[in-house]
């Protein structure tokens, strides 16, 4: 189960250290307002449901305090092969083209030793920063 804060599911964005500090600064900036998830790996293995639209997450600094609230804004399972260019380009992470995204994707995946093929479920979500 993923940790809660006031209630609310808890996003952590990358791993901790320097990744997760640089993608929280770019929510924190308005930059990215996407995120990918496995459904295998973040959802099942996790035993938690996926994210709903309208749904609020408190998001977590590299610290594991709450730095910010977002809210769910569209959430789509699709498979790896088929996520969109516009997509990676809301994730706000300057990947240059979508097989760009694909490769630092199927990286960052296999470094927890799950490799994903074409028919892997991602579970794409769409979030703006909550007032």
């Amino acid at each position: 189960m993923w940790p809660r804060i006031d209630g609310m599911r808890v996003m952590e964005f990358g791993t901790p250290g320097e990744l997760r500090t640089r993608l929280t600064g770019l929510v924190l900036s308005g930059s990215k307002t996407a995120t990918a998830g496995l459904l295998a790996l973040d959802y099942h293995a996790e035993g938690e449901e996926v994210e709903h639209v309208g749904e609020r997450l408190a998001v977590v600094d590299d610290s594991g305090a709450k730095a910010a609230e977002i809210e769910i804004a569209k959430v789509e399972l699709t498979p790896f092969a088929d996520v969109t260019w516009g997509f990676a380009q809301a994730e706000g992470e300057g990947f240059r083209s979508i097989d760009h995204w694909r490769e630092a994707h199927r990286r960052y995946w296999g470094g927890h030793g799950y490799e994903v093929d074409d028919s892997t479920t991602v579970v794409c979500l769409w979030f703006r920063l909550a007032d």
